[in-house]
């Protein structure tokens, strides 16, 4: 059986906090000649608890995405919440962890519940993988700027458009991976910037509305781009859904149809109507300039 060292936890964006745990499994499985993993749910446990709507930072396979772009995560086990809750804590672990998945060695947070009513925590787990000769770390609290690192701080930074803070607690930017699909034309006809429009996913976070300095990457490329986030209010056939429209600089091609990440950096300024669509495109081209410059900046 493979031998894993695991890292527990839902890593809704996979900020520094996440890491913590993530750079440890990294680690610890080099040591141990292990592949270095990590277990999530499918859905919020927090949503399914209390059954209010969290909206998520990424989607699954954006988590996914990250922890191995960022942390080297080889492996990620996405189980199913509704299962897992309903699993004796201490099967959890021994039958699922160990005899399933061959883990050797779990990195959990200060504050991992699992199992049936919540009733394993990081004390029980420990015990248990001392009792199994299985390794155990847990992981503190992580700060910054004395502000406890969470998915919770981080959305709602996202949620007010405060990108270059998320940023700064996420260590990396804000992302949306989407595959392009039509727009209107309207970017390409009337501004002379090719488009990517992209859709956010049921349950995923809506950034404040407004334009971003962002980066798009494709096929191993990256781009600039002027995102809007918002309902296009000068547009005048809008339909009031919420789009993600992408302006993309220095690029003529098509992309509609392929898997794009979006990154967002930095919000330019707020979503407003302006008088014309002549003085919508003179906005963008001044936007343009702003994302030019803050590349080149940074």
């Amino acid at each position: 059986m493979t031998k894993r060292v695991i890292a527990l936890g839902f890593f809704d964006g996979v900020h520094l906090g996440h890491g913590a745990l993530l750079q440890t499994v990294r680690k610890k499985a080099e040591e141990l000649g292990a592949v270095p993993a990590a277990f999530t749910f499918d859905k919020s446990p927090t949503a399914v608890i209390t059954g209010q709507a969290v909206p998520l930072l990424s989607t699954v396979d954006d988590r996914i995405l990250l922890m191995r772009k960022c942390y080297g995560i080889q492996e990620a086990v996405v189980a199913p919440f509704d299962a897992m809750q309903r699993m004796d804590w201490a099967d959890f672990v021994a039958r699922y962890l160990v005899g399933e998945l061959g883990v050797v060695h779990v990195v959990a947070g200060h504050d991992f519940h699992f199992g049936y009513m919540g009733k394993g925590n990081p004390t029980r787990l420990r015990a248990k993988c001392a009792e199994l000769g299985v390794g155990c770390d847990i992981i503190q609290k992580v700060e910054q700027d004395g502000i406890t690192i969470s998915s919770t701080y981080i959305r709602n930074l996202v949620a007010q458009g405060e990108m270059e803070r998320a940023v700064e607690f996420l260590g990396h930017p804000h992302i949306l991976t989407q595959q392009v699909g039509h727009g209107k034309g309207i970017g390409h006809s009337a501004l002379g910037f090719p488009t990517v429009n992209l859709r956010i996913p049921d349950g995923v976070i809506v950034p404040a509305f407004g334009v971003y300095a962002t980066q798009i990457w494709v096929d191993g490329q990256r781009r600039a781009a002027v995102t809007n986030v918002g309902v296009r209010p000068t547009v005048k056939d809008n339909d009031g859904r919420i789009t993600v429209e992408g302006f993309i600089l220095d690029f003529d091609g098509d992309l509609y149809g392929r898997q794009v990440r979006m990154e967002f950096h930095k919000r330019l300024r707020g979503e407003r109507k302006f008088p014309s669509m002549e003085a919508l495109a003179d906005e963008i081209r001044h936007n343009a300039r702003q994302t030019r410059e803050f590349f080149e900046g940074a």
